[in-house]
């Protein structure tokens, strides 16, 4: 394979350690199941999933067929639970992957049985409840005659009910989220009353997983947060201020109004805070090192126009790589761990980034595009920023021709 002139380091004791600060809180009943949908959020779909199969994850979930049919080849073994749509059309291909999905209509349904049918082999199927974020999903009443429906199918089991939350990351007010946990666990005693006393209950992505035990029922689908990232700034708030309330002193806590006022709502008691490592980083090299003369213009559009005589790096990485075309004239990168600003508009292919205050750069410097150097670092999340977007799109965007690098 040609070297490329951009790359992601992928940290596999970072996706480890993140695996296994889940499974210190969820515990060894709860089934552990790490999303890499994505390419696993920009990860590397089979590093990533190797690297979690090596840390002890029970499940691995998957958006559709065609990461399943990856996974199977690169000689996944564990079970893979498909999170997206699976049409009627692909139920055999689904049967002969072996693995586990969502479903929320009886075409589907009769079509795996008839896919299953003389294999002696049933299966699984997670029901998808809806329960007020009005995307995939079937309310009650439904899921009711889907459970009856499948009832007199000898190819299709139904293991689990599983819904998703709307908002428990984007806000510290959880009362909606709470709601919806509270619509789904009595959803699911109603399905488990229609012959189904053992029927799963999956809601927890990686926000209610850190935050709510109560929501972590027989398995928790961690997302962002499996690879380092917070859910988002709420999150992390609800997080640490619901730890800090625990371990104020009574009396600091009352001479402060702290206690039961910041802390979003009760939680069960934990030892200590989330630590979460961040297991990507991007880097590119310097392809040339010019002198831009002061007045002259840098890049398309003349949207920067110097000041002074300036040192311009040009790299080889631009938006089709998948650095945002949001990063001109506001991001900084690292170069020799120093920051170096973006200037002019990122170019589909290249970007320029001004290096006058970094002494000796010449082509051929790596230069760091998301991660940490030194003691400064660029976060997904202030990429994110710049980009006016979140850190979930930042990683998973990064193009899948740019090689991942187990380190």
């Amino acid at each position: 394979m040609a070297q490329r002139l951009t790359w992601c380091e992928i940290s596999l004791g970072a996706l480890q350690a993140n695996l296994a600060e889940f499974r210190r809180l969820v515990g060894p009943a709860c089934l552990l199941a790490p999303t890499v949908k994505a390419n696993a959020y920009g990860h590397g779909l089979v590093l990533a999933s190797k690297a979690f199969a090596e840390a002890g994850a029970d499940v691995l979930c998957i958006n559709d067929l065609w990461e399943a049919s990856i996974l199977r080849a690169a000689g996944l073994a564990l079970p893979l639970h498909v999170v997206g749509r699976v049409t009627p059309e692909q139920a055999p291909e689904a049967f002969g992957l072996g693995v586990s999905l969502v479903a929320y209509d009886r075409g589907l349904l009769d079509a795996l049985d008839a896919a299953a049918a003389g294999s002696g082999r049933r299966i699984g199927v997670h029901l998808k409840l809806e329960t007020g974020t009005n995307r995939q999903g079937v309310g009650l009443d439904e899921a009711r005659h889907l459970v009856r429906h499948a009832s007199g199918l000898r190819g299709v089991a139904v293991v689990a009910v599983a819904t998703h939350f709307a908002d428990v990351e984007d806000t510290t007010d959880h009362a909606y989220a709470r709601q919806q946990l509270a619509t789904f666990r009595a959803g699911l005693a109603a399905l488990r009353d229609e012959g189904l006393p053992d029927l799963k209950g999956d809601i927890a992505n990686s926000a209610a997983t850190i935050l709510w035990q109560e929501a972590h029922l027989d398995m928790v689908r961690v997302g962002i947060s499996a690879y380092g990232m917070w859910p988002s700034p709420e999150t992390f708030v609800s997080a640490t201020l619901t730890h800090r309330d625990r371990h104020l002193p009574s009396a600091q806590a009352e001479a402060t109004g702290f206690h039961g006022k910041l802390s979003p709502e009760p939680n069960p008691p934990r030892d200590d805070l989330v630590i979460l490592r961040p297991a990507l980083s991007w880097k590119t090299v310097v392809a040339q090192v010019k002198t831009v003369r002061a007045g002259e213009y840098i890049g398309y559009g003349r949207t920067h126009r110097t000041t002074h005589d300036t040192r311009i790096a040009v790299l080889p990485v631009g938006y089709y790589d998948g650095y945002d075309r949001g990063m001109s004239n506001a991001a900084y990168v690292l170069v020799r761990g120093t920051r170096a600003q973006v200037r002019g508009r990122v170019c589909m292919n290249m970007a320029m980034i001004d290096v006058s205050d970094v002494p000796g750069v010449q082509a051929g410097d790596e230069v760091l595009l998301i991660g940490r150097s030194g003691d400064d670092a660029v976060t997904a999340e202030q990429v994110a920023a710049w980009a006016g977007t979140i850190n979930y799109e930042i990683t998973t965007r990064i193009a899948e021709s740019v090689p991942r690098i187990a380190v």
